[in-house]
């Protein structure tokens, strides 16, 4: 696993959800290693998100709150799933950062 030293600068002081799209999880359960307050893989094998009471979101697009202090662990877990399923996006208008969708 590469993990990133530097800060993440986009979206920094923003306020950020991610949501996982269960259709292209592996299972593999790197975000789950990477960030396991915010994502944790259920018993179907697949990563969900998690909310900030630690309940699992298993709607589908459901997302939760990117906690600052884990978001450059919630980052490099976008970077290196391999299954691009984990989007990053800016909770005031829904413009992914970080993640397959991010411009």
């Amino acid at each position: 696993m590469t993990v990133r030293n530097e800060a993440p600068t986009e979206g920094a002081g923003e306020a950020l959800e991610v949501w996982i799209d269960q259709d292209l999880c592996t299972g593999d359960g790197i975000c789950a290693q990477y960030a396991p307050e915010v994502f944790e893989l259920d018993i179907d094998g697949l990563a969900y998100v998690k909310s900030a009471d630690d309940e699992l979101l298993q709607d589908v697009g459901a997302s939760a709150p990117v906690p600052l202090p884990l978001l450059q662990d919630v980052v490099d877990s976008a970077k290196e799933c391999p299954g691009d399923c984990i989007h990053v996006r800016r909770v005031s208008d829904r413009v992914e950062v970080y993640g397959p969708d991010a411009e």
